[in-house]
């Protein structure tokens, strides 16, 4: 079930004048998405864009507009990220996986090209592990190995979680720690270490952050995560996902990521001739914002080999 289109003040006005915003309900919860339904003819498949840790579709910006120009764009907030509910339950890799899995076949309804961002690049693998025949093609901007927990919830985050945890019997104090997260100023600092062009670090980028930590239940579900991300369940073993892959798969990685550091990339390129590796000089780990131009072609041009390598493969 969905409501009809609607455009929440939180919505980048890049992304409300370019398409719709709904929400979805799953397995009872409040799922947040956003979609266009691409040019009038095209015959590339979908594509559904998965956010990382600590960010929401909005993320997306400067990429979903240009991206709907050549075909059907959806992204949605992972549930207890963004405008999605913020769960009371153990967060995993498994559960975010069925969420994705679930939206393409309920609300999309065709096969799609897949692409995540760090945890959400997690995420996409994993769905695709799980269910690859509702997967044309997959494309991962940077792959946390499940070893490295730290790259999945930032040191900061993690001593944040831990501090909230022993705040959790007050309110009152639980509050005010969140309002010093929000500030701009905290928030500008942290990401300033993590993209690596300066003049990202916008207004609106802060914004971005800054309004998901209000919604109720935030800082409890920090703790959640934070929780989940210790379990031996969090996640599948990556490598092993990445050598059983069955569709055309492409990993993009900027080489001066402070937060998932390239050299992980090197432990994935043998595993599966499914694996074509790209690794961007000069940018971050969040380079599909960085160099937003160059994703988005590289994207496009990713869309159309599918269509080419089908076409040959028919012949």
């Amino acid at each position: 079930m969905s409501t009809p289109p609607t455009l929440l003040s939180s919505l980048p006005s890049t992304l409300s004048q370019a398409g719709y915003q709904r929400f979805w309900y799953w397995r009872g919860w409040r799922i947040r998405y956003w979609f266009h339904p691409g040019p009038e003819e095209t015959t590339v498949p979908p594509l559904l864009l998965i956010h990382g840790f600590g960010a929401n579709l909005n993320q997306w910006r400067h990429n979903l507009p240009a991206l709907s120009q050549v075909a059907p764009v959806y992204a949605l907030d992972l549930l207890g990220f963004g405008d999605s509910q913020k769960a009371a339950t153990l967060y995993g890799a498994e559960l975010w996986a069925a969420e994705v899995t679930d939206f393409i076949q309920t609300m999309i309804g065709q096969p799609v090209a897949l692409v995540g961002h760090s945890l959400g690049a997690l995420v996409a693998l994993t769905a695709t592990h799980n269910q690859a025949d509702w997967v044309r093609q997959l494309a991962l901007i940077t792959l946390p190995l499940g070893a490295d927990r730290e790259d999945l919830v930032a040191g900061w985050v993690a001593k944040l979680a831990l501090t909230i945890e022993s705040l959790v019997a007050n309110p009152l104090l639980l509050r005010s720690l969140f309002a010093v997260v929000r500030r701009p100023s905290v928030l500008r600092r942290a990401l300033a270490g993590i993209y690596t062009v300066p003049e990202r670090v916008d207004e609106e980028l802060i914004d971005l952050f800054a309004i998901p930590p209000g919604d109720r239940g935030a800082a409890r579900t920090l703790c959640y995560l934070v929780r989940s991300r210790t379990d031996p369940g969090f996640s599948p073993s990556i490598k092993t996902m990445v050598a059983a892959l069955t569709v055309p798969t492409l990993l993009l990685w900027g080489d001066r990521d402070r937060v998932v550091p390239v050299a992980q990339a090197q432990g994935l390129a043998t595993l599966s001739p499914q694996l074509t590796t790209e690794v961007w000089p000069g940018v971050g780990h969040c380079l599909y914002d960085e160099i937003d131009a160059e994703f988005n072609a590289r994207i496009a041009a990713w869309l159309g080999s599918s269509r080419r390598e089908d076409a040959a493969s028919s012949h």
